[in-house]
């Protein structure tokens, strides 16, 4: 739920529309904090994770970062519309759970390996974001069904009263979005703590940071003789970032140029979940018979189509060409061809991002020595997060420099070509058989 809640389709827009003074602005702020808190996990992951290499154990780390991910969420339900006195800290416990959810990720991440023989790892992969997906759209569903309700007629989308006595007129639905992610977290990762073996063990915290430091200095060393790998690293890298930045700014993006209410961005955000999970059960079956390369490639150019094709369309026209009426107080939920093929475009969006990501997991498990998969699994946490900032950061210098918030978008475009041209140069075969 917090990529979904916070990130993307609830709380995000409403700081955007309602907090912030305007949605460029809006849009603008939240791009720095996400920059800020990919800074941050660029800086602390290489050795963060070195360490819990050296030391064994994930599941003090997940725990750990899942505190930082409940104390940040939890304190979004300070933000108020219209009360920019709230923004500064609206946008600090956005980067504090930012970085507990994406630390926590990464440690989630590298228990993978030890939990299935190297032929299922595509399938484990896919079904891993096919779950998640699942869960994202679960809480989607609930917040839209009982605590969100529009301030006009103060009812949620199935017609009903806000449960717990939630203000619609002070948008209490949209910020309970914090509240709701930290307690879904605590409910749901109980399971991995009581059920998911974790490597035991292997040395005193004292003795894993001297050795984490050590053997993250061997693997920057040995990464140069992999270049195979390192060219796969360098375009996770950069097309990753595009994603990222993608994610942070598709809702804000909607609320902006359309108009959208939480309502709207919500059954937006279903239907990307639906199509995402879709996209990652077969993403990961496609990986084990065609390979991770040709998955992520497809995903990248599925990707970029959707991009360009958003920054054709606008509130009154498609591709430019045709000319429509602007949406207008009372046209329906997605009442103008503009915003249904905005429709259409999400939904490839979610069908295109689950695959790409598992199947990047796997591609690294398909390329890296089997023997030093866990060092290598620590550098592609780094290349997913040491310019995470980038995508964000430029988005959001375009969108205030134009200001338009289209223009920002088109920078992620360009990101995936990059990506997918570097990626281009990587053979598999040659290293899986070497």
């Amino acid at each position: 739920p917090y990529f979904t809640l916070i990130n993307t389709f609830v709380y995000a827009p409403f700081f955007a529309s309602a907090v912030a003074a305007n949605a460029v602005e809006g849009q603008a702020m939240w791009g720095f904090a996400t920059s800020a808190a990919g800074i941050a996990i660029a800086l602390l992951s290489p050795v963060l994770g070195a360490i819990a290499d050296a030391s064994g154990r994930r599941k003090p780390w997940i725990a750990a970062f899942g505190l930082l991910l409940i104390v940040g969420a939890s304190l979004l339900w300070l933000g108020k519309p219209g009360a920019p006195e709230t923004i500064a800290i609206v946008l600090v416990a956005f980067v504090l759970a930012t970085i507990g959810a994406e630390f926590a990720t990464v440690f989630n991440n590298s228990m993978m390996p030890t939990l299935v023989p190297p032929e299922r790892i595509g399938r484990l992969s896919g079904l891993g974001w096919a779950i998640g997906y699942v869960g994202g759209m679960m809480s989607l569903i609930f917040m839209l069904g009982f605590l969100v309700a529009s301030p006009e007629t103060g009812r949620t989308l199935i017609g009903l009263e806000p449960l717990f006595g939630l203000d619609p007129a002070q948008r209490e639905g949209d910020r309970a979005a914090g509240p709701l992610t930290a307690l879904w977290f605590i409910v749901f990762v109980i399971p991995l703590f009581l059920f998911t073996p974790d490597v035991p063990a292997r040395m005193s915290m004292g003795q894993a940071v001297r050795s984490g430091f050590a053997s993250l200095k061997a693997t920057v060393k040995e990464v140069r003789r992999h270049r195979n790998v390192l060219t796969f690293l360098v375009a996770n890298m950069i097309y990753m970032d595009g994603l990222v930045a993608l994610f942070a700014l598709g809702g804000i993006y909607a609320a902006g140029v359309f108009g959208w209410t939480t309502i709207e961005i919500g059954l937006f955000g279903i239907l990307l979940t639906i199509t995402g999970t879709a996209g990652a059960l077969l993403g990961g079956r496609l990986d084990d018979t065609i390979g991770s390369k040709r998955v992520i490639l497809g995903s990248i150019f599925v990707l970029t189509f959707s991009v360009v094709t958003i920054l054709l369309i606008g509130p009154g026209h498609v591709f430019f060409i045709f000319q429509t009426t602007p949406p207008a107080p009372g046209d329906g939920l997605f009442a103008t061809a503009p915003e249904r093929v905005y429709l259409v475009l999400g939904g490839l969006i979610g069908a295109a991002a689950g695959p790409l990501q598992a199947a990047s997991r796997s591609l690294l498990v398909r390329l890296a020595p089997r023997e030093q998969i866990g060092q290598f699994f620590g550098l592609f946490a780094l290349s997913g997060k040491v310019t995470a900032f980038v995508g964000p950061f430029l988005a959001s210098v375009v969108t205030l420099a134009l200001n338009d918030q289209r223009a920002g978008l088109g920078m992620l475009a360009i990101m995936f070509l990059v990506g997918a041209g570097i990626l281009a140069y990587v053979r598999v075969e040659r290293a899986r058989f070497a």
